[in-house]
C-alpha cells in the first residue's frame, strides 16, 4: 500500500471517529508498518491528528489490531 492510500483511507476512518474506525486505523496503520516502517507511521499518526481522534501516540507499533507500545 502507498503512504498516500494509507493516508486516503486514514482520513476517512478518523472522519467517523469510533472504535470500529479505530480498528480499521490499527490494521492499516499495521501494514503501513510493514511496508514502510514506523518512522512512516508516525508521521502519519501526527499529520492526521490521529492523537486527538483515536488516542494513538508517536512511537505505538501496531501488529494486526493490536498496539504495541514501546
Amino acid at each position: 500500500m502507498t503512504l498516500d492510500k494509507a493516508k486516503e483511507l486514514l482520513r476517512v476512518q478518523a472522519d467517523f471517529g469510533g472504535f470500529y474506525n479505530a480498528n480499521s486505523a490499527k490494521l492499516i496503520l499495521a501494514e503501513v508498518t510493514r511496508e514502510h516502517g514506523q518512522a512512516a507511521v508516525d508521521r502519519l499518526i501526527r499529520d492526521l491528528n490521529l492523537d486527538k481522534v483515536f488516542g494513538f501516540e508517536a512511537g505505538m507499533h501496531f501488529e494486526g489490531g493490536l498496539v504495541i507500545k514501546k
